[in-house]
């Protein structure tokens, strides 16, 4: 921590100088990177205040030969393990891009049908944990399904350390119920995947040189209109070194679409570092895995029995209904706890 604290020193001489202001953007970046510091030391100083309390209270209380200080010791004590336990979660989004507002990404795995209308229900669920965290949720690039639900969906989440708490929503979600477009009331498995990206600010510096991208326009196409039909308004981009790639079509301008795509092409660059980081690269689901049997993170199971488990952390829910309905926050915090604990697989 006396790393934060003297960063914190920093920056508060910086927010001093004359002249702070002369540069917006610069001194946007340094009230920004403040809040981060703040929100972590400020909490950790409330927490010290309270020991030195408690610590305080329990010395009247022994030389004292009454239990008058009893009641407020028991409540300091209760406070406190309160105050630590969020500090604690505060402390797991600690990540370099965590603070960041982010990308969700859907795609229906194997099941057909049933998959397109899973991914529509992952992408419901998202939505409704975005409005319960008063997050703003705005759906940038969605394809229908032919029949029912969606081929893929993007959504954008910003909100306070709206990457930090979805990372670890990554990966393959299975979904077994009886099927609502079969005749035969059997259990069908379907699957979909989640992809979360960062969107890359100002405060994290990613150079992408002109010679190691491939840019490509195309035809939106879709139901966007004659617009969209006829005009090349799409722009996907490669990352060559790596053979990444992202492209936007949801903007009837290519300048937009442009900006788009390299913003997500960032962030997905961003992403791999942090999976390089990890170790896990070559066991990403999208790289190295099916979106099938095998592959998947997160069980709801509705028939012939009510579960939603993490297969991770193994946390689970007997409320199917109240997960898809966004209460997702226990599995959030499971995982960030794992990851925290250094037990994590992923």
């Amino acid at each position: 921590m006396s790393d934060k604290q003297s960063r914190r020193n920093e920056l508060d001489a910086k927010m001093a100088e004359t002249g702070f202001w002369n540069d917006p953007e610069a001194a946007r970046t340094v009230i920004h990177e403040l809040k981060t510091v703040n929100a972590v030391l400020k909490p950790l100083e409330e927490l010290s205040r309270q020991a030195d309390d408690l610590e305080a209270s329990l010395e009247l209380a022994d030389e004292s030969a009454s239990d008058e200080f009893d009641d407020d010791i028991v409540r300091g004590v209760k406070q406190a393990r309160e105050d630590f336990e969020t500090f604690e979660l505060k402390s797991m989004l600690g990540g370099p891009n965590d603070h960041c507002n982010a990308y969700v990404t859907i795609h229906p795995g194997a099941g057909g049908t049933e998959a397109c209308d899973w991914a529509e229900m992952i992408m419901r669920m998202y939505l409704m944990w975005a409005e319960r965290k008063r997050f703003k949720a705005e759906v940038v690039e969605r394809e229908p399904g032919d029949v029912a639900g969606i081929q893929t969906v993007t959504i954008h989440m910003k909100g306070e350390y709206a990457y930090g708490y979805l990372r670890g929503e990554s990966g393959v979600h299975r979904l077994v119920r009886i099927s609502p477009f079969g005749s035969a009331d059997k259990r069908q498995t379907s699957f979909a995947s989640v992809d979360v990206l960062p969107e890359i600010d100002d405060t994290i510096d990613i150079v992408l040189r002109d010679d190691e991208l491939k840019r490509d326009v195309f035809r939106s196409g879709g139901p966007g209109g004659q617009h969209q039909n006829k005009t090349e308004s799409g722009v996907r981009y490669t990352h060559l070194p790596t053979g990444v790639a992202a492209e936007s079509r949801s903007e009837r301008s290519q300048h937009k679409n442009d900006a788009n795509a390299l913003a997500m092409l960032k962030a997905k660059l961003i992403r791999l570092e942090e999976m390089k980081r990890e170790a896990e690269y070559a066991k990403v689901y999208d790289e190295k895995g099916e979106i099938s049997f095998g592959s998947q993170i997160r069980s709801y199971v509705l028939q012939p029995y009510q579960l939603v488990k993490d297969l991770r952390t193994d946390c689970e829910s007997g409320n199917p209904r109240a997960i898809l309905d966004g209460e997702i926050d226990k599995f959030i915090e499971a995982y960030l706890r794992m990851k925290l604990s250094g037990s994590a697989a992923r």
